[in-house]
């Protein structure tokens, strides 16, 4: 199973964000149509992972990474209020296929509150800083550090992050990695690293909250984000 956490002599070297996101974006491309139809066994986790922002009306939300727009009306339900209209959630996503899905979600229910951007992570520039930053599922952008940065520059310092993803189960548990490295592999464009795939942004993150999830294959995360040093 590679890993390109610590390279060394023998071990891969870790792969560039260009050819990830191109891996990415072929991947994607393929999935796109079918993909909310694969979501199902994970929704609870999507729903834990929304309730860890502790999002209150009126507050702005990122959904890094948005895909389809699945998380979008869970979360514009915790920031709009009863009428809906409250707050603000931001979306992206570098794949077109599965933006234009979450486009047209938007759209079909009018959600005037509701912005979505194509870009890649690394090129993100959001109108205001926001208050929470939600990562679902969102393993390449959390393991590329030019990715992460220019993400969490988008939210204010104390914002609220919360992280959802696939990790490789425990050890005494060990030989089922190997196909827990292939499911990633269907999904993500740097599939490895998938030991502690949150250690690059645990550190940026106070209050560290994390729980295992789907028997240890999975986990939520969660944490209020430091104010970032200087280069």
């Amino acid at each position: 199973m590679p890993d390109t956490l610590n390279p060394a002599p023998g071990h891969p070297l870790p792969i560039p964000d260009e050819t990830t996101r191109q891996r990415s974006l072929a991947k994607y491309r393929q999935r796109a149509a079918a993909y909310d139809s694969t979501c199902g066994p994970t929704w609870g986790i999507r729903e834990r992972c929304i309730a860890a922002l502790q999002l209150q009306r009126g507050q702005s939300v990122l959904d890094v990474a948005c895909g389809t727009g699945l998380s979008l009306a869970l979360l514009r339900q915790r920031v709009g209020g009863a009428e809906g209209t409250a707050g603000q959630v931001y979306g992206f996503d570098h794949s077109a296929e599965m933006l234009v899905q979450a486009r047209a979600r938007a759209a079909a229910a009018g959600w005037g509150n509701v912005q979505l951007f194509e870009t890649a992570a690394q090129a993100l520039a959001l109108p205001k800083p926001v208050d929470a930053l939600l990562f679902h599922y969102t393993h390449d952008i959390l393991r590329s550090p030019d990715a992460l940065r220019c993400v969490l520059a988008q939210a204010r310092p104390g914002a609220r992050v919360a992280i959802a993803g696939i990790k490789y189960f425990p050890r005494w548990l060990a030989p089922l990695n190997a196909w827990v490295y292939w499911k990633n592999h269907a999904y993500n464009g740097a599939p490895g690293e998938l030991r502690s795939p949150w250690d690059r942004i645990a550190p940026r993150l106070d209050d560290w909250q994390f729980e295992a999830t789907q028997w240890g294959m999975g986990y939520i995360a969660s944490g209020r984000l430091r104010a970032m040093a200087a280069p």
